[in-house]
């Protein structure tokens, strides 16, 4: 077999990765998890053409969100929780088509593996390229990779009790329409369009779920320094987990720090009230490999984000939980009702030393559209006066790549009568610069999580109304967007659909995007790739 994967930025020369993927991920892995895809496509045929409720499917709905979720890149690297999962969404698939007694339907929904080399054998024939068309195979490509970040965002909102059965019954239809041979182009355009809606609703979805249960993000000096009592470092996105760790935790003498996208849960005001919530350690989710030596204590990954560790004593101290796994690191399965036993990370880090600390002071956070609003007033008077010129939404992932080096450099050269909001791990890049304010506004308003871009969506729709202007895109707003991986695919997505238009998308161009297709978004959304840091700035300042 040969492995055939474009999801991820990083992609290998930026067309795809056919040995091993830049991430880590093996041959074999990429096998697996293109079956679990196609395993996926047929059970939603089953759902599309039997039409039963999808009220009544909770284990299927939500196998079907671990599943897409597992599938984003550097979740998941365990092939064996592959295998496992292959196996139970079959028997999932056989027993749903067995209850609705459908026939003639597609291969994905009747196809039959029993062990790892069937596994293996079948995966080789249903990967991305089993499409020939490439504009076809390109709009079904970025339709699957918007669902698997839609799929986290659902989970996330389901593990906190909320969920939109509206969701779920889309991502069947969608999962199936890319099975669709007679769908044309013109059709998947507007399917992607829908699925970017639907990115909205999971968005708003897991917005309403964090505010109902750690209440609104407020403005936060969070420490990113440490302190001497022995600590968890706990990464990724799951802020139930989060809960859970330090409810553990407490009054045990363990400190927990935030790593990566975890940073925004200093703002939440439910966790404010643990005192040894001691601060967030260290940058974006690429630096784990030098950083993670320093911190010394246990880590629990909660979702994406996992670098493969080179060194076996790292290893050693990663948890995974949820839709995440390492070969080799202990992973946290849920109990009952989604309680889950830290007890093993905890007792592990009472005998490990403090972290080593790589830097002091603060950074600010805390400005979801809640907190935003608050200050519309100002923002607004600010505006008028002249004191602030444009905001420039540098929302996204951040990444390895020495390319973007471009989002710092052009975060520092921009007139200081300029506003970024920001939320994802690419505030990592100039987050820590020395930026100062405008009337007591931070220059850097950070949302939050890449799902808090609703955040944004939201502030410049109250500037809209505001400023009494008729379209979103006659605001001073720029989109000059850093994307990584799937979950800032349906943040494009979205916005796409909610109309915006003239965004930069970079540091490349996503390899998924054929000749076409790529036309197609530029033409009609005025989708563009960076250029450099000065060019662009000047092209931002003068629209």
């Amino acid at each position: 077999m040969s492995m055939f994967c474009y999801q991820c930025q990083e992609t290998a020369r930026g067309t795809g990765c056919t040995t091993r993927g830049v991430c880590g991920k093996k041959e074999e892995l990429a096998g697996l998890q293109d079956l679990l895809i196609y395993t996926l496509k047929g059970i939603a045929e089953i759902v599309v053409k039997g039409k039963p409720d999808p009220g009544e499917m909770e284990e299927i709905n939500h196998e079907v969100l671990s599943s897409l979720f597992m599938t984003i890149t550097n979740a998941n690297f365990d092939e064996g929780s592959f295998e496992a999962q292959i196996t139970k969404m079959i028997a999932l698939r056989d027993e749903l088509k067995g209850s609705l007694s459908l026939k003639g339907l597609h291969d994905a929904a009747a196809f039959q593996v029993s062990t790892r080399e069937s596994m293996l054998k079948k995966a080789a024939g249903i990967g991305v390229q089993a499409t020939a068309d490439e504009d076809v195979r390109s709009l079904r490509e970025m339709i699957t990779y918007g669902l698997k970040g839609m799929a986290a965002y659902a989970e996330h909102a389901k593990n906190i009790g909320k969920e939109n059965l509206e969701i779920n019954a889309f991502i069947y239809e969608a999962l199936a329409a890319v099975l669709d041979d007679s769908l044309s182009v013109e059709d998947l355009v507007a399917l992607t369009l829908k699925t970017g809606e639907y990115g909205v609703k999971a968005m708003a979805l897991l917005d309403e779920a964090h505010r109902s249960r750690f209440g609104n993000p407020e403005m936060t000096q969070i420490n990113i320094g440490v302190r001497k009592n022995p600590a968890i470092l706990i990464s990724g996105h799951d802020l139930t987990d989060l809960e859970q760790l330090l409810e553990q935790t407490a009054g045990t003498g363990v400190d927990v720090y935030t790593h990566s996208e975890m940073l925004p849960a200093h703002s939440y005001p439910a966790f404010k009230k643990y005192d040894h919530f001691a601060g967030n350690y260290g940058g974006a989710w690429w630096k784990q490999r030098e950083e993670f030596p320093s911190f010394r204590g246990p880590i629990l990954f909660t979702t994406n984000c996992i670098v493969p560790p080179r060194s076996e004593e790292v290893r050693a101290r990663i948890f995974t939980t949820g839709a995440t796994g390492y070969p080799g690191c202990k992973h946290i399965e849920p109990e009952d009702r989604g309680k889950k036993d830290f007890s093993e990370i905890i007792a592990l880090a009472k005998t490990l030393p403090p972290p080593q600390e790589i830097e002091k002071g603060t950074i600010t956070g805390g400005f979801a559209h809640n907190q935003v609003l608050a200050l519309a007033d100002q923002i607004v008077d600010a505006v008028k006066e002249g004191a602030i010129k444009k905001f420039f939404v540098m929302a996204g992932c951040d990444g390895r790549m020495k390319i973007r080096q471009y989002y710092t450099d052009f975060a520092g050269r921009l007139p200081r009568n300029t506003i970024i909001l920001t939320a994802g791990c690419a505030k990592y890049r100039y987050n820590k610069l020395d930026l100062g304010m405008i009337g007591g506004i931070p220059r850097v308003l950070d949302a939050g999580q890449c799902n808090d871009c609703y955040s944004l969506a939201v502030i410049a729709l109250k500037l809209k109304e505001l400023f009494g202007v008729d379209e979103i895109n006659e605001l001073p707003i720029a989109y000059n967007i850093a994307w990584y991986e799937q979950k800032a695919v349906i943040v494009l997505l979205a916005l796409l659909h909610l109309g915006i238009k003239n965004i930069h998308l970079g540091p490349t161009l996503p390899g998924f995007l054929s000749p076409h297709v790529g036309k197609v978004l530029m033409e009609q959304f005025g989708l563009a790739g960076i250029g450099t840091v000065d060019e662009d700035i000047e092209l931002f300042m003068a629209r």
